[in-house]
């Protein structure tokens, strides 16, 4: 192999180092081409790449008690119904000792009331919110329904009476992007007895019915439906005081409400997910009085009334929430009522005949961090 660096050329001194250093370098080059020349040949040619991009992978959805705050607020709305419901049954069905015993007035004596039988029939609308509390983001709520009832003096002294009660109710959980429609269908039992002043009378309530659930994803909506039940109970005992043609009915109730929803699977939407059945248990304690007046005037009777209750939730349960997301899964309680709260009303009565009676109603519940009014117009007839 010839070395490419040139001899000295001719003129040059002895002195001159070039062909030393001539020398040096061939010998340098002439080693490298001989190492490189023993390389197999696949190691000369072949280049490293560099492994390919391959994204992370996303991480997995992880569901949160937002999710589903319509689940809650059915729950709570479903007892909270239950209790409306008890609570109206002393109204309609005579735990009103002035209504029941009294239809020619507050000083007729209870056997110059002829009727022994009465039915009624009413028309009512709710609208309630709730306000944030915990991970629950509020709430409102519009309830429409209607009651048939049908009563009976079994007894001096003894009443007994059976009622119906259809709702429907529309949830709205606006900062969840969530909504709920529950159809709900109340069977309800009352009875009572008075001695003297004293009147004691009892309920019971059995409920049922179906939630359809709407959860806006923003890739579609996703849906769900499942069941309510509610069972309810109420025993009151009441004083009835009267001079003239006023009246003071200072009560004392001790409530129990258990409402239960099902569990439920969305369908639709971007991440559908799954939640277990959700159960409210609560007890409380409702102390407060009603006075009235009524006036008579052309064979009619005008009654105006109001009440006030303090309420004591002495027992409030409420079940553990699990909502999952593929295998993500998170748990979470419901929520209820604030310890302490007060129930108000005012009631105007008008009988146009013996049998016939027209009236109309306002209920208030005012919690912390709830609030519920009621408006009723309703019918009896009496035979």
């Amino acid at each position: 192999m010839r070395c490419p660096w040139r001899p000295l050329r001719a003129g040059r001194t002895g002195n001159d180092r070039r062909p030393a250093r001539t020398a040096f370098l061939c010998l340098t080059f002439a080693s490298l081409l001989g190492f490189v020349g023993a390389l197999p040949a696949h190691a000369q040619l072949v280049a490293v790449a560099p492994p390919p991009f391959v994204p992370p992978a996303p991480p997995a959805p992880t569901p949160t008690p937002l999710m589903i705050d319509q689940t809650v607020s059915s729950a709570a709305t479903v007892a909270n119904l239950g209790s409306t419901f008890l609570e109206r049954l002393g109204t309609t069905n005579g735990f009103s000792r002035m209504l029941r015993t009294n239809p020619a007035g507050g000083g007729a004596s209870e056997a110059a009331e002829a009727p022994r039988y009465r039915t009624w029939f009413e028309g009512y609308g709710i609208t309630a919110n709730n306000g944030p509390l915990g991970l629950f983001v509020g709430d409102t709520r519009k309830t429409w329904g209607g009651v048939a009832g049908i009563g009976a003096r079994v007894a001096p002294g003894f009443n007994v009476g059976f009622s119906v009660d259809q709702s429907r109710t529309s949830i709205d959980v606006p900062l969840a992007l969530q909504s709920a429609t529950i159809d709900l269908t109340q069977l309800g039992l009352n009875a009572s007895v008075d001695s003297g002043p004293w009147t004691w009378a009892s309920a019971v309530v059995h409920g049922f019915g179906n939630i359809d659930s709407r959860r806006d994803t923003g890739l579609g909506f996703a849906t769900a439906g499942y069941n309510a039940r509610l069972d309810g109970v109420l025993s009151e005992i009441s004083y009835y005081w009267s001079q003239d043609q006023n009246r003071i009915v200072p009560k004392a109730a001790l409530e129990y409400v258990h409402a239960r929803t099902g569990s439920l699977q969305e369908f639709g939407g971007l991440d559908p997910v799954m939640a277990t059945a959700a159960t409210v248990d609560r007890m409380r304690v409702l102390l407060g009085a009603e006075v009235g007046h009524y006036w008579i005037f052309d064979q009619k009777i005008l009654d105006l009334s109001a009440y006030g209750k303090f309420v004591d939730n002495l027992v409030q349960n409420f079940s553990d929430i699990t909502v999952s997301l593929g295998s993500q899964s998170v748990t979470f309680q419901g929520i209820g009522e604030s310890r302490y709260g007060a129930d108000a009303g005012a009631s105007a009565s008008l009988s146009l005949t013996n049998t016939a009676r027209v009236y109309v109603n306002y209920d208030g519940k005012f919690r912390a961090a709830m609030q519920s009014h009621q408006g009723t117009v309703g019918l009896e007839l009496k035979w």
